[in-house]
């Protein structure tokens, strides 16, 4: 007698398992979808002013992972990531494609985009869970904080808070930082995709109709409580963008191009204000990279036009120590007795600023051969007593992390600012794309906000995130104007990083109880 098993059964699932790797029938729809919603959340991202397209395009992308299982999660998130990430970093191949080719380009999208897919493949287990748009966000939300920090310091590039520089979500920041804004984003796109799987049925629409509205309802009445008002008077600032020649990589060498150039428009609004053409500024902010200093920190150009405005300069440049460690940093000016305070930039470019594997990454970085030696990083906020004004700084790069200006207005900056050299990117979307990041944490943290770009974009930005003053790329123009100084903190700036452990903690939490709660059903 011959028993029959499961076993011929069970290979010839196996087989058909592999025979759909590749998306078959309705899966090739779904793959189209999700790119489409790449694209579309890119579209939504500045300078383009349309940020509600960003919970459109997440609910298509919640929709199509939504009772997946984790590896179609995976693989759904990664073409999501990869529509939306490719063309927002195509910066990147302006900066460094006619000498490396695509591939830093595509190497960094690639690396992004495998948390996205990660967070696809969390938001399709716990897309099972009762309150599943809470869960799904909280999980997209974790991988993009856990990108923000690895490999290499992380790079918190395209989070979903930096598509709302103009939204109604832009307000939720004071609340919860951005964070608070990625999450509400994400709450409202799961939402809207939990409610498109529920329309043909007459129950079960209560919570994620909540899920969509809240968000939007929390924004709109948060409004009202984002601080502008001048509660520790106001100062007159001059920002001094001294332009660069647009040659790209070709601005690797010519230091001394950019410090002639903004010595320079410095000059010319020295005359300015000489000739009563311009109010004398309280103080002068000029860019990133401006001067280059050894352990004295001398140069007879900056002392000089500081001298003739007769008031401080906050400027940037390249530092050496006297123990050789080289730095970024931004130093006060002071018109009589020259390099004073000075500020040390904490999150360093990866590849460009320090550099991991140095031999590999010759190939894609023309930075190893113009720095030899890593920059050593800061570990303090950056507050500056300048002019009478306690102003905290950022420079570049470190506008993205939620650290820096948390730190600083903590230590009581009652002004921010944020020197930074965007000349390599060409007439690129990347300036505006930090600029919507100066916009969100000027509402962040209830602060006007200083953007000073050695050619493009400089802004003035006040602490509801509207831009009052702003230049145009590869031009050299000064900005002066008039900015509240502000002294309460925002519910965001007292709570620093409890918002971002409340998140992970719930995105962490939801992925192991969808591992759980089959587990028990199986064992019960």
């Amino acid at each position: 007698m011959v028993v029959p098993t499961a076993r011929p059964q069970r290979r010839a699932q196996r087989g058909g398992s592999a025979a759909r790797i590749l998306p078959t029938g309705a899966g090739w729809y779904r793959a189209f979808a999700v790119v489409a919603a790449g694209f579309g959340l890119y579209a939504g991202s500045p300078p383009r002013e349309l940020w509600w397209l960003a919970p459109i395009a997440f609910a298509v992308y919640a929709a199509v992972v939504r009772g997946r299982r984790a590896r179609a999660g995976f693989g759904y998130g990664l073409l999501f990531g990869f529509a939306y990430l490719l063309p927002l970093l195509g910066w990147l191949q302006d900066f460094l494609g006619a000498d490396f080719g695509p591939w830093p380009w595509l190497g960094v999208a690639a690396v992004e985009a495998l948390f996205v897919g990660l967070a696809g493949a969390g938001m399709a287990r716990v897309s099972r869970l009762p309150g599943a748009p809470v869960w799904m966000a909280a999980v997209f939300v974790t991988a993009e904080i856990a990108r923000s920090a690895v490999p290499f310091g992380g790079f918190p590039w395209g989070r979903l808070a930096f598509t709302q520089d103009t939204g109604a979500l832009l307000s939720l920041a004071s609340i919860g930082g951005a964070v608070a804004v990625s999450f509400a984003v994400a709450l409202t796109g799961a939402g809207l995709a939990e409610l498109a799987h529920r329309a043909r049925t007459p129950r079960g629409w209560i919570a994620p109709a909540a899920a969509v509205l809240v968000p939007v309802l929390a924004g709109l009445v948060a409004w009202p409580f984002v601080g502008t008002d001048a509660q520790a008077g106001t100062a007159r600032v001059a920002i001094v963008q001294g332009n660069a020649p647009n040659i790209g990589l070709g601005l690797l060498y010519e230091d001394d191009v950019l410090h002639d150039n903004h010595i320079a428009a410095a000059d010319r609004l020295a005359d300015d204000v000489a000739a009563g053409r311009v109010p004398r500024p309280d103080f002068v902010v000029l860019p990133e990279q401006v001067g280059s200093w050894g352990p004295d920190r001398a140069d007879p150009d900056l002392s000089a036009v500081a001298a003739r405005l007769g008031v401080p300069l906050v400027v940037g440049g390249l530092g050496q120590d006297a123990d050789g460690e080289l730095h970024n940093l931004v130093l006060e000016w002071d018109p009589a007795t020259g390099a004073g305070a000075e500020y040390v930039k904490q999150h360093l470019v990866p590849f460009a600023e320090t550099i991991p594997m140095r031999p590999v990454a010759r190939l894609v970085s023309p930075f190893v051969d113009r720095f030899r030696q890593d920059m050593v990083p800061g570990d303090q906020p950056g507050v500056l007593d300048v002019g009478g004004v306690r102003l905290g700084v950022g420079i570049c790069y470190d506008v993205s992390y939620d650290d820096v200006f948390t730190g600083a207005t903590q230590w009581g900056a009652t002004l921010l600012a944020v020197p930074t050299n965007n000349a390599w990117y060409g007439h690129s979307e990347m300036s505006y794309q930090q600029l919507a990041m100066s916009r969100l944490r000027a509402v962040e943290h209830g602060r006007a906000v200083l953007v000073a770009a050695t050619s493009g974009v400089s802004a003035v930005v006040q602490p509801d995130g509207s831009v009052t003053r702003q230049s145009e790329l590869f031009t050299a123009q000064t900005l002066v104007a008039e900015v509240p100084l502000r002294t309460d903190q925002t519910i965001a700036t007292r709570l620093g990083s409890a918002p971002t452990w409340t998140v992970v903690l719930l995105g962490v939490g939801a992925v192991a109880a969808s591992w759980w709660r089959p587990r028990r059903a199986a064992h019960a």
